[in-house]
């Protein structure tokens, strides 16, 4: 069983998830970095070159052969979109980065690596997070409000309830 994290772009979960592996003393791993070290492409590349489905495709298939090799897993934002994804989380430790979509656009910025954030970084998180709050709460065994914490207050809470 592995701790999952989800959240929409900005939660934290990269981070968070190294930081909490590290005080777990266990292994990370990032599905999105996983993909574009197999693919040889960023995300951004990926959405640019092959479309929106080709990478949600190799998410699914990421995610689907990651979820239980690494004791923290840290998934795509739009991951729990899936339902194969979503019935796969069943069993793990999946706790929701929960982040407001004006916290969120704060921390991502102009950040051109996140395909999906272009434009109108803040009205598209709110678009995602309306879309995605559902299948959040669906899949997560914990909440976890981010929202003026930083990364290293939230891993060290998590660390210290699981070490427990």
């Amino acid at each position: 069983m592995s701790i999952v994290l989800v959240g929409a772009p900005g939660a934290g979960k990269t981070t968070v998830g190294k930081r909490l592996a590290r005080k777990l003393g266990g292994t990370f791993v990032d599905v999105d970095q996983r993909i574009e070290e197999v693919l040889g492409k960023s995300i951004r590349e990926i959405f640019a070159d092959e479309g929106e489905p080709y990478f949600r495709a190799a998410e699914e298939e990421a995610t689907l052969e990651l979820l239980g090799t690494a004791d923290v897993v840290s998934l795509g934002g739009g991951a729990v979109m899936n339902p194969r994804i979503r019935e796969a989380l069943r069993g793990h430790d999946v706790i929701w980065l929960k982040v407001s979509a004006g916290q969120a656009a704060r921390r991502v910025g102009m950040n051109t690596a996140r395909p999906l954030l272009l434009g109108n970084t803040r009205a598209t998180l709110i678009k995602l997070l309306q879309e995605r709050t559902p299948y959040y709460e669906e899949v997560a065994t914990q909440i976890v409000e981010t929202d003026g914490r930083g990364t290293s207050e939230v891993a060290d809470a998590l660390a210290q309830e699981r070490a427990q």
